[in-house]
């Protein structure tokens, strides 16, 4: 799990035996029960990418609860709904599948999850019809599964969910920007 400049550091700081022993107690390749129950609970979470050069990218992907979710102690799948157009994350999976997600839970018992591994983008698969709003599925096999400690999470109280999120049987609200006119002539239609 760790490489060489990870060593260097946890050298200089004399962390690298907390380090291994995080890693012996904590990492794992599969999901757990517990794992698939706190990823579903979750409407968002930020998914980090790069490039084939590995030029770095991080998004905020959202919905509602369960939107990602675990299929397999192998598998966790989420949807991908209509954005800016930009691709920026989905194409840098197409051309580098490494990837890593953070789930994070900011209410009265804060958590956070991480999960690495390979990615795949699926242009037509049969979940995509349970799933409100998909126009793409992802597709994630872990290679290191593992919480980090809370400590840093800030206590936060969800307002209102978003109303861009997809809900079944109801028609998609589109955002204010795509009928700029700066925009509203290249904005092509939903696919779904």
């Amino acid at each position: 799990m760790y490489h060489q400049g990870n060593r260097e550091l946890q050298d200089l700081f004399g962390s690298r035996a907390l380090a291994d022993r995080l890693e012996e107690k904590l990492r794992r390749e599969r999901f757990t029960e517990a794992d698939a129950a706190f990823i579903g609970a979750q409407s968002f979470f930020f998914l980090a990418t790069a490039d084939a050069e590995g030029r770095p990218d991080c998004s905020f992907k959202g919905g509602a609860p369960g939107f990602a979710r675990v299929e397999a102690p192998d598998l966790l799948v989420f949807p991908d709904y209509d954005g800016n157009g930009m691709f920026k994350s989905l194409g840098n999976l197409r051309a580098n599948p490494h990837v890593g997600l953070l789930f994070i839970a900011m209410g009265e018992k804060p958590g956070r999850l991480r999960v690495n591994g390979r990615a795949e983008v699926v242009t037509d698969d049969a979940r995509l019809a349970d799933m409100p709003g998909g126009q793409l599925l992802v597709k994630v096999t872990p290679t290191d599964i593992f919480p980090n400690c809370p400590r840093y999470i800030p206590r936060m109280e969800l307002v209102e969910p978003s109303a861009y999120a997809p809900k079944a049987g109801a028609a998609p609200v589109e955002p204010k920007w795509k009928a700029f006119p700066d925009f509203a002539d290249v904005v092509p239609p939903r696919r779904r």
